[in-house]
């Protein structure tokens, strides 16, 4: 497959190059790219220094004061056209997508399309009302509240979604009249590039959209820091959220932060247990357990505990894992061999804790997977809500199944982390789904039904799971600022 990604014709080209102001820039140091299903490089992707940081910074300025004086319907128009550029290459960049990030062909292709509605979210403002009037104090006066570009935005983005997620984010940032600054991960370069070349092949001017790539706590701190960064949107850890914080803070900038989380499943004695267990699972397994959404922690009431545990085993070993290229592939490798060893890592400390693997706990059985970043689908039980692996994020396909007695028990479990993303809970009593889902501490709350999130609706956590989020008529709104203008115009 990745032999077919390169050559004159691709969207890649002959060669990975940066793209800054409409050029293809290579440069002499190299970071390899690596299969997830076989831990070996296939291509290396140029690394950006202080220059190429300033000159992309710059060609996005220049670019963005002519974009900013267009028309929301003509921005519109220009979006449209890369939706219709993806649907010509959608192909083309879910390959690209299995190979650096390693998930399943059908997902991948599903992720494409969501870039599209990313993009079609986004274009859908504009005929909005850009802006508010203000009865003045005297007649013969107007106070108008328009909305403003902030400039020149960077996106930082990770490596579980980085089509969908470049299209998250450089949707809006665009319509709003702004220019775009990306750095994608470094696992995931290829997939941003391709997209940027997306947007070139559509017409969008040069300089418009530019791809950078290099580590973040040096090329992504350069992008923040720099004075002609007006705005940081980050889609990634915990860790990376505080540490543009702190180089924000210093420019008193505009930082949007979408992190991690940590999502309780909760299955009340009255649910749907067929369809708490089918959700359940569809929610853990997405992407290898690799989005921020994922259903990371289990609580099942204890009448039902042992059933929904049978069930869910039931399931969990009849996934089908190998070739992520293959059509019937529906888990691949982890991205990465420092992913799998925190994954592994927070298993054996389950373990030495108490809890119990009742599936998997390792690499799937198979000379196959010996190589790459392969793990088994994993179930615990036997868990205490304050072990590890029940706190931090464990982004794999592992699940720790927990039982509880009462609501008032399991609102203050689900509550107990550090992060407030997601929750589902599945119950047939009304009441019961009303009062918990005020008393969950999350930002979004499923009930009777899992993720993904629908795209214009509004996504964003609460507590260390971020400030901001990049959907529907909230997420626009992240990426304009606010100019109030007075005009006396009376005699």
């Amino acid at each position: 497959m990745t032999g077919t990604l390169f050559g004159p014709d691709t969207l890649l080209g002959p060669e990975p190059a940066l793209l800054v102001g409409g050029r293809r820039v290579t440069t002499g140091a190299t970071r390899p790219v690596e299969n997830p299903a076989t831990g070996e490089p296939f291509t290396a992707v140029p690394e950006a220094g202080p220059e190429h940081v300033t000159e992309a910074l710059e060609a996005a300025a220049a670019a963005q004061r002519a974009w900013a004086r267009k028309s929301h319907p003509q921005r519109a128009e220009a979006l449209a056209a890369v939706m219709a550029e993806i649907d010509r290459r959608a192909e083309e960049l879910a390959r690209i997508v299995v190979a650096e990030q390693g998930k399943p062909i059908s997902e991948a292709r599903g992720e494409i399309q969501g870039a599209k509605a990313f993009l079609d979210v986004a274009l859908a403002n504009k005929y909005r009302d850009v802006g508010e009037l203000v009865a003045p104090n005297t007649a013969g006066e107007q106070i108008a509240i328009r909305e403003e570009p902030y400039g020149v935005v960077v996106a930082i983005i990770p490596w579980n979604f980085p089509v969908a997620i470049f299209a998250r984010k450089v949707g809006p940032a665009l319509m709003a009249g702004n220019a775009v600054v990306v750095k994608p991960s470094e696992l995931t370069p290829l997939s941003a590039l391709a997209m940027a070349r997306v947007c070139q092949l559509a017409g969008l001017p040069d300089g418009l959209i530019n791809v950078v790539c290099g580590e973040g706590r040096t090329v992504g701190r350069r992008l923040v820091e720099h004075p002609i960064t007006s705005m940081v949107t980050l889609t990634g850890s915990v860790r990376a959220g505080r540490e543009i914080l702190a180089s924000a803070a210093g420019k008193v900038m505009a930082v949007s932060l979408e992190l991690g989380g940590k999502a309780p499943v909760i299955v009340f004695g009255d649910a749907d247990l067929d369809l708490a267990v089918r959700k359940a699972f569809e929610a853990r397994f997405w992407n290898c357990g690799q989005v921020c959404t994922c259903n990371e922690r289990t609580y099942v009431h204890a009448s039902l505990h042992d059933e929904f545990v049978a069930r869910f085993l039931e399931l969990a070993r009849g996934i089908r894992i190998g070739d992520p290229a293959a059509d019937g592939t529906e888990l691949g490798p982890k991205v990465s061999g420092p992913e799998w060893d925190k994954v592994k890592g927070l298993v054996d400390g389950a373990v030495a804790a108490g809890a119990k693997v009742v599936l998997g706990g390792d690499r799937p059985e198979g000379d196959r997977f010996a190589r790459g970043h392969w793990f088994a689908p994993t179930v615990l039980t036997g868990v205490a809500n304050d072990m590890e692996i029940v706190q931090r994020e464990i982004f794999g396909p592992v699940l720790p199944i927990l039982p509880f007695d009462d609501e008032d028990q399991v609102v203050g479990w689900a509550n107990s982390t550090d992060y407030g993303l997601t929750a589902y809970l599945f119950t047939e009593r009304l009441r019961t789904a009303m009062r918990v889902t005020d008393a969950l501490e999350f930002g979004e709350v499923y009930v009777n039904e899992v993720g993904p999130e629908q795209f214009q609706a509004f996504h964003s956590g609460w507590k260390l799971s971020g400030l901001g989020g990049d959907d529907g008529r909230h997420g626009y709104d992240r990426y304009v600022r606010r100019k109030t203008v007075y005009v006396r115009y009376g005699g």
